[in-house]
């Protein structure tokens, strides 16, 4: 932060800007959130106010990233615009934004470390990289698992430790696991969105896994044989497996009140990637995810966890 800044004056937003600000927030989350937005219904009202809050930043951030009317240079521009923005309501300045404004507030109620939003917005400004495979169609790709992991944890691990400081938490072990269950999540939209990836440009699926059944990445924009893709994408649902068993141990470190949340969106993320594989990872002629009913049963469920 400037040296310049540090006197600003303490920007103090009133109650009644706060609850328009989270509003505007509750109404993006619930359009753009599809399985999120059913485990924040089972929190306490502030804490589902915060993450809707930090899921409406997420959403500014990805739509800015892939938006296609922009050039790269100037998707990078206005992601560093609205980084900035956030730095400088977090110093005190004022600001009309209702989603920097509620997300300031909750950074404050939460004690959200401010490196961590930092690096929600840094994990999509990978998805703007013009990577080597640009000749091919792709702006982005990844050599290995290893590779991959390291956009993971800046998209999706780091949202699990956000989530986590919202939820509450004494044992430090929590922050592992939140990390490891950000990861799964990652995993199993990476394995049903790959027709959509594609058709953007970019694949996920790291390399070494594709040469493992003699995939190029290339060969994903058109035609590949479903039975040696179903093998690559498997290899990540198994991994993805692994890390959801983070989810069982982390439940009890998280305060009583949002363990039901959790337990909603780990059990939609898993018996989503089990629909997945019960398709034979089906993924280019549909967008397999759960329907309404399956996930207003999960969510049933979830509220009689927190009545006991």
């Amino acid at each position: 932060m400037s040296t310049a800044v540090q006197h600003a004056p303490e920007f103090s937003p009133t109650p009644s800007q706060l609850a328009i600000a989270y509003s505007v927030c509750r109404g993006i989350t619930r359009a753009a959130a599809k399985n999120f937005y059913y485990a924040f219904l089972v929190l306490p009202k502030s804490k589902r106010r915060a993450l809707s809050a930090v899921y409406a930043f997420m959403r500014r951030c990805d739509d800015i990233s892939d938006d296609p009317g922009l050039s790269f240079e100037d998707r990078r521009q206005r992601l560093a615009a609205w980084l900035d923005a956030l730095h400088s309501v977090q110093q005190g300045h004022p600001t009309d934004d209702p989603i920097l404004l509620a997300l300031t507030d909750a950074q404050h109620r939460f004690k959200i470390p401010a490196t961590l939003l930092d690096q929600l917005a840094q994990g999509t400004a990978m998805d703007i990289v013009e990577a080597s495979y640009q000749a091919q169609g792709f702006q982005v790709q990844y050599k290995t698992f290893e590779e991959l992991r390291v956009y993971c944890y800046r998209v999706a691990s780091v949202v699990g430790l956000v989530c986590i400081r919202i939820f509450g938490y004494q044992d430090a072990k929590a922050e592992k696991l939140a990390e490891q269950l950000g990861l799964a999540f990652q995993l199993t939209n990476i394995i049903r969105d790959v027709k959509e990836d594609v058709s953007l440009g970019r694949v996920y699926l790291p390399d070494e896994d594709l040469a493992k059944f003699d995939i190029q990445a290339s060969q994903l924009q058109h035609a590949v044989d479903p039975a040696r893709l179903r093998q690559v994408l498997a290899i990540q649902a198994d991994r993805a497996r692994e890390l959801y068993r983070s989810a069982d141990a982390l439940l009890p470190l998280i305060d009583e009140d949002s363990q039901p949340a959790l337990w909603v969106l780990s059990t939609i993320y898993r018996r989503l990637l089990e629909k997945i594989a019960r398709l034979q990872y089906d993924v280019f002629s549909q967008k397999v995810s759960l329907t309404v009913r399956e996930k207003l049963v999960i969510l049933g469920k979830g509220f009689l966890k927190r009545l006991m």
